[in-house]
């Protein structure tokens, strides 16, 4: 399109504009150029061929003549064979020896070049005014040097060039009109589903997202063009769906904690009781908390829907220091926090964002725990993977659910209360965060209570220092070391 506004504005309507256009203007004019070479190579071909079939007859008539004159059997009258049209025998004085009937009593032919030699145009001894071919050939006679010429007229070489050039003229034409249709149709034919695809995406809008292109029952490209668009249709569904979804769920569970905290502090503002108002308050308090922690997890998860990353560029991470700090930073509870973690497990990632991962598990299972929570850290170098357990022994996952608790705003029957259940975020958003680190999260198996599994890539193996001995690992690894309450 940039070279075509580049042109003439004169120039620009005679530039094909459509596809199926370019095509056929482009089939046409190879086909045209190979029909201009081929038809040339025809003419030279059956011009050279009837010359050589010209040279060939004089010259052997030429050859057979002076064979004659040399054996002392020369005739005055000499009769031309199959291919020759007139026969000259001439002495070196330019007497007349022997010709042919239809040159007898004529003066000698004018010297056409050396002997031997064959030429055409030279001279018309027949006045036919057509081109001849007019062969020399020297021989030494008892009697002295003579000069046999043997001509033949080209007049069928040039009928047959006529012939040919006539249904070159008529045939050429033909063959292009008929390549330049034949593209035409089957360009347009092969178009025809783009152009259905074209139109049905373009009456696509976003409430259509359930509507599909057509797909050809062919095997071709513009088949799998078809399917993918179908796929990428799949694709945008079910992403508006789940925004819907979302929205939906947002509302929904915004309104309720903001009904709470107005109701709260509208009967704070008129209660006369300081007491009760200020417990009232205190409730609006933590009501506040949690619509700022709800409104952070839904930031959260626009930001992982949209693709984007934190402004930080992914680093290596020692995971066995960042689980342990996380463990150990976290307040005093409940449960017993027992952790198993292999040292020097390290994965490239977000060093906020995998903290964030791990504290969602711990929030789950220390919310659905009994007793004991346990953190376990290993590495699988086979799958080049960090397997990272959060563990409780609480009532565990039915095997129905485990799918089911990745979902936003999702809470089991025994955690239904927002105040301890949480707002059904967490585990999503952990998720979340998993795949953008290239990993998985799922519930495993485990005789009780639940366990949920987080697996990230191992980072490759720093390159090591060419000059510089590597250093002793640190005392007191909290690796293996446990983290009570």
């Amino acid at each position: 399109m940039r070279r075509l506004r580049e042109l003439p504005s004169g120039l620009r309507r005679f530039v094909p504009r459509t596809v199926r256009a370019r095509a056929t203007a482009a089939a046409g004019t190879v086909l045209a150029a190979a029909l201009v070479l081929a038809g040339a190579g025809l003419l030279a071909a059956v011009r050279a061929d009837l010359v050589a079939s010209a040279t060939s007859a004089t010259r052997q008539q030429a050859d057979s003549i002076a064979q004659l004159a040399v054996q002392g059997r020369l005739t005055p009258v000499l009769h031309a064979a199959h291919g020759t049209d007139f026969l000259q025998v001439v002495d070196a004085r330019g007497t007349v020896l022997a010709a042919s009937p239809n040159l007898a009593g004529r003066p000698a032919l004018p010297t056409a070049g050396p002997t031997g030699s064959h030429t055409t145009d030279q001279v018309d001894p027949l006045y036919e005014h057509h081109r001849q071919r007019l062969a020399a050939v020297t021989a030494d006679t008892p009697t002295g040097p003579v000069t046999v010429y043997a001509g033949a007229s080209l007049r069928a070489a040039d009928e047959a060039m006529d012939i040919t050039q006539a249904g070159l003229a008529v045939a050429c034409p033909l063959l292009l009109l008929t390549g330049v249709v034949v593209t035409w149709k089957v360009t347009g034919q092969a178009l025809r589903p783009v152009e259905a695809i074209r139109a049905e995406v373009d009456a696509i809008t976003g409430q259509d997202l359930h509507r599909r292109v057509p797909e050809p029952g062919t095997a071709d490209e513009i088949a799998r063009l078809a399917a993918t668009m179908n796929a990428m249709l799949d694709r945008l569904e079910a992403s508006g769906r789940r925004q819907r979804q979302f929205i939906a769920d947002a509302s929904h569970e915004l309104r309720s904690p903001l009904a709470v905290l107005r109701t709260q502090l509208e009967v704070a503002d008129t209660h006369p009781d300081p007491a009760v108002r200020a417990e009232l308050v205190h409730g609006a308090l933590e009501d506040t908390d949690r619509l700022q922690n709800l409104a952070a997890d839904l930031l959260l998860l626009a930001r992982l829907d949209a693709g984007g990353t934190d402004d930080r560029p992914r680093q290596r991470i020692d995971l066995t220091d960042l689980v342990a700090g996380t463990v150990l930073a976290r307040p005093s509870g409940p449960h017993r926090r027992t952790t198993d973690l292999a040292p020097g497990v390290a994965v490239d990632g977000i060093p906020l964002w995998l903290g964030r991962l791990l504290t969602n598990l711990l929030d789950n299972a220390e919310r659905h725990a009994a007793t004991t929570v346990h953190v376990r850290l290993a590495a699988d170098p086979g799958r080049g993977l960090a397997l990272l357990d959060v563990e409780d022994d609480g009532p565990g996952i039915p095997p129905a659910d485990r799918e089911r608790v990745f979902e936003r705003f999702t809470r089991l029957d025994d955690a239904r209360s927002r105040d301890h259940g949480g707002s059904g975020l967490g585990l999503p958003i952990a998720r979340d965060i998993a795949r953008h680190h290239h990993g998985t999260l799922a519930v495993t198996p485990t005789p009780a209570g639940a366990r949920l599994t987080a697996a990230l890539p191992l980072a490759p193996p720093p390159a090591e220092a060419p000059t510089e001995a590597p250093e002793a690992a640190p005392a007191g690894s909290p690796a293996g070391s446990p983290a009570g309450s």
